[in-house]
This record gives C-alpha cells, sequence and structure tokens, in this order.
C-alpha cells in the first residue's frame, strides 16, 4: 500500500506584494533539496504576465516558475484558475489553460465561482494523480481576509479548509506597519481558519536580524504563532510577482553601456520578456510611458499588450506613436513583441469587435502588416532557426524557442514594404510566420517584431542583437557563447532556496 501524500503546505500573504509568490518558489525549491515532489498550485491567479505549457495551455509566468523550482515541467493544472485583466473592470476568463469567456468584476462571484471551484478540484486531481506522493504546496491571492470576499474565497482559506493545508502568513516589513499587518490578519480569521495558520514569516528584512529579536518575541506572545523566520532583503533581480513591481526597477547599473527603452503599455502583458536583458550587466532598461519623453536610446522594446487597440490610442493619442516613428526614421533600431509587434504594422482589423474598437484601424505603419483578430488564440511553444540579426563574421543560424500567446493572424501587407523604407521586409526566423524585420529610412534604422515569447532567453541570440547595437556604438562585441537564460534563473533560485534555508525554519510546518 503507497504511502499517504504529505500534508499541503500554504503561503498566505497580508496583501498583495508581500512576496508570496517568491517565498512558494523557495519552498517548492528547499523541499526538492530534501528529496520531496512539491506540487506548486494557486487555485485563481490574476495576471497578464503568463506561460504557455507543452500541451498548449495557459498559465502565469508565477507558477511556471514555481515548477522550475520544484524541479517540474510547468503545467496549466498548477494553476487552474487565471483571470486576465482587460480593462474597464473586465477580465478574461481561462480554466485549466483555456479561454472559457469574460466577466465583469461585479458579476464574477455571481457567475464565474461555481464553474472556478470545479475548475480548481480538477486541477488538483489532475496533479494529485500526476504525482501521488508529492506534496501541495499552496500559493494564496492577496489577502486572506478581504471581509467583502470572503463567502465567495476561490483561492485561500476556502481551499486551506478544504486541504487541511498548513498555512505560514507572511508580511512585508520593508512597506512599514508590520505588527498591525500580522495581527490584523489574524484578527480578521473565523474561529474556525485560526488553526491553520502555524507560523508567520518576515520578509524583506534590512540590516541585522538580531534587531528584531524583541519584535519577534512580542508577535510570538501576542499571537501564540511562532515566526519561523525573518527573511532579509535580498539584492538580486528576481522577476516582478506583477507589473506594479515594475516601478521599483529604477537603479542605474555600474557599468551599463547600452540603454534600452521599454514601452510601459497600459495594457502591459508577458513583462518576464525582458527579464533576461535586465539581467545583462551592460543594459540598462529605461520603461517610458505614453505621456513621457523617448529620448534617444540605443534600442526601443515594443512588449506585449493584452489589449492592443486601446494601447495602440494610448501611444497615438500620447505622441509617443509619433515619436516612435521619428526615432526610428533617424535611425533608430525598434523591436516589437507579439502585441507590440502588431501595433507596429499598417493595418490592424477587428471584424468581431473583440478589443472593443473600430472595425479597422491603421497602424503605426513601422512594418508592412497586417493583422486580423479573431476568436481563436495561438497557443503553442515554438522552436525555429533565426535569420536576423546578421552579424558579419557570424554566420551561423542561431535557434530560437519560446511560445506563441496571442490573439490575430498576422501577414505581409500590400507589397511589403513599409513607408520610409528600402527593401521589402524579410522573416525573421525560418518560420516566417514567427516575426519579420526591414531596414527603416536612409539613416540606418531597423524595425522588426515577432511573436515569439521569450525570445531574449536564447543567449547566444539576445547577444548577437545586443552586438549589432554595441557596433553601431563602437563597443566591443560580447561573447555569444551564453547559456540559456534558464540557467540564470536556475542560479537565482537556488540564491533564494539557501537564503530560506538559513533564515526559515520549517519544523512546524512539516513535522508530522
Amino acid at each position: 500500500m503507497s504511502a499517504p501524500s504529505p500534508n499541503p503546505l500554504m503561503v498566505l500573504g497580508t496583501s498583495s506584494g508581500a512576496g508570496k509568490s517568491l517565498m512558494t518558489a523557495a519552498l517548492c525549491r528547499v523541499l526538492r533539496r530534501r528529496g520531496e515532489t512539491p506540487l506548486p498550485f494557486k487555485g485563481q491567479n490574476m495576471s497578464n504576465n503568463a506561460w504557455v505549457d507543452q500541451a498548449g495551455g495557459e498559465m502565469a509566468y508565477s507558477q511556471a516558475l514555481q515548477a522550475w523550482a520544484a524541479g517540474l515541467e510547468p503545467q496549466c493544472a498548477m494553476n487552474p484558475v487565471l483571470l486576465k485583466p482587460q480593462g474597464d473592470s473586465t477580465s478574461e476568463v481561462i480554466h485549466l489553460g483555456q479561454s472559457v469567456g469574460s466577466c465583469r468584476a461585479e458579476h464574477y462571484y455571481r457567475d464565474w465561482f461555481r464553474p472556478g471551484w470545479a475548475a480548481i478540484r480538477s486541477g488538483l486531481s489532475d496533479l494529485q494523480a500526476a504525482y501521488p506522493s508529492g506534496r501541495l504546496v499552496l500559493e494564496g491571492a492577496g489577502s486572506p481576509v478581504e471581509v467583502n470576499l470572503q463567502p465567495r474565497d476561490l483561492t485561500n482559506l476556502r481551499l486551506a479548509q478544504y486541504l487541511r493545508a498548513r498555512c505560514i502568513l507572511v508580511a512585508d516589513i520593508e512597506r512599514g506597519g508590520v505588527f498591525a499587518q500580522l495581527v490584523g490578519t489574524l484578527a480578521l480569521l473565523r474561529p474556525v481558519e485560526r488553526p491553520l495558520i502555524r507560523g508567520l514569516l518576515i520578509n524583506r528584512f534590512r540590516g541585522r536580524r538580531e534587531l528584531f529579536n524583541e519584535g519577534r518575541r512580542w508577535l510570538e506572545a501576542h499571537t501564540g504563532i511562532p515566526v519561523l523566520g525573518v527573511m532579509p532583503w535580498l539584492d538580486e533581480l528576481f522577476p516582478p510577482e506583477d507589473s506594479l513591481d515594475l516601478l521599483e526597477r529604477r537603479g542605474r547599473k555600474r557599468g551599463a553601456e547600452l540603454e534600452i527603452a521599454v514601452l510601459k503599455l497600459p495594457s502591459l502583458s508577458n513583462f518576464s520578456d525582458l527579464d533576461p536583458l535586465e539581467a545583462e550587466p551592460t543594459v540598462q532598461l529605461r520603461w517610458v510611458a505614453p505621456g513621457e519623453e523617448l529620448g534617444n536610446p540605443d534600442a526601443v522594446v515594443v512588449p506585449g499588450s493584452k489589449q492592443t487597440l486601446r494601447d495602440l490610442e494610448a501611444l497615438n493619442t500620447s505622441g509617443l506613436g509619433q515619436a516612435l516613428g521619428h526615432y526610428a526614421a533617424s535611425g533608430g533600431q525598434v523591436f516589437g513583441i507579439c502585441g507590440g509587434m502588431q501595433l507596429l504594422g499598417r493595418e490592424l482589423h477587428d471584424p468581431q469587435r473583440l478589443e472593443g474598437g473600430a472595425l479597422s484601424t491603421a497602424g503605426l505603419n513601422l512594418l508592412p502588416l497586417r493583422t486580423t483578430f479573431g476568436a481563436g488564440k495561438a497557443l503553442r511553444q515554438r522552436r525555429s532557426r533565426a535569420l536576423w540579426p546578421a552579424i558579419p563574421g557570424h554566420s551561423s543560424a542561431l535557434e530560437l524557442e519560446g511560445f506563441e500567446l496571442h490573439r490575430g493572424i498576422t501577414e505581409l501587407a500590400g507589397d511589403g514594404v513599409a513607408e520610409g523604407a528600402a527593401p521589402p521586409c524579410q522573416p525573421l526566423a525560418n518560420d516566417d510566420a514567427l516575426g519579420w524585420w526591414q531596414p527603416f529610412g536612409d539613416q540606418g534604422g531597423v524595425v522588426a517584431g515577432t511573436y515569439l515569447h521569450g525570445v531574449f532567453e536564447s543567449g547566444p541570440w539576445r547577444r548577437r542583437w545586443l552586438n549589432q547595437l554595441r557596433q553601431r556604438q563602437g563597443l566591443p562585441p560580447l561573447s555569444e557563447q551564453q547559456p540559456h537564460h534558464s540557467r540564470q534563473r536556475e542560479a537565482l533560485l537556488n540564491r533564494l532556496a539557501d537564503a530560506f534555508a538559513q533564515h526559515v525554519n520549517l519544523s512546524p510546518l512539516i513535522t508530522p
């Protein structure tokens, strides 16, 4: 007879942004080192930062990161309900990897509570069937004591009670008011819920931990719950948990030689595409929102968009779209990813009004592309050989890999030549539906785009793209012998787990 599964663990937070996602990832890596099979799971997540699993299912990127920390292949069962904000209090609803509709916030629990709970139970069943001896490691959402939402809670204490999970409550001391965060959260728990909390965790503490000893003793005496640890502020660059965390990335890197502007679109999605560039020591990213000056960076990246037509309107009304055109015409380098590439095209057609705008809209006309939006989504992992960029003396083709996650079919429009361009548009990869590039203007400008999320994760390709920017500035080339970004991500996860193992006592959670 097989041994029973270990007790599920759950990471709750006193608020959004308390560090639940990374603490869950750290817990998964530490348990894996102990010989266990941790199973990351977040019943419901709200995020436009997504991943596509091998079966073509859509899930939150944070659960993919936790799967890698656990040594597992990400699968959408780990995040059975994903809500993707579309603006105007509306979200697309993803169940078990597939889009099942959209809803307004005020109707969500009325219309989607029962189907959501069914999807969560199905995801749990799939995971436990695939890994019968695994230990569920659950992540909560926001705060578990939003009193207006508690009766219809899908992913916090309802799930903890259902699974009899042992919970750890995380508070971010960097935000201030850590005692009120913890005591207030515990005070709002119902009597049946409070015994679920087995430990408290103080996150992002700066300075000597001994300075918090008195606070630790007070918390334990006042709450009767052990403080499992005090996690230090880690001076590492981890993937942000949501787009608000991008605002914290303002530091100037020492030794940065290239500045790359990234358009901070109102409906920004899949910003994790930029993590490999952020990790490059010689690259400084500068996020530029509509209404801010574009300046004269070495390149501009137009990232993914959840609402392409709305973001296009924001660029046009703010003047940032026109500034991007002037930048390309004066010799600038522009690179669009997914919705960012669609924005750069000549025509965007929305015959079913899926994006809520006009039937047809003119794009920025920096690439001769026509995009037609349809109800179906492209959801698949892809591999192809890169045909661009080509640098003299580097003739070898480089492999690209990533995933597609988009609505819309894009093709060359008309003669395949953008206004102000010279030669016809060329495919970026052997698979000519993955992207295109084109010289622009008579001053050496280049505009390119791809549907491939994760394009910068390929170390050799990323370095080749950077080297053509460096060549323009007279800088020496960087080595293309660079591993896939997943190697660097693994190193970061290991350092996170090292700190967690050093500063957090898990015994109250995992002792039978």
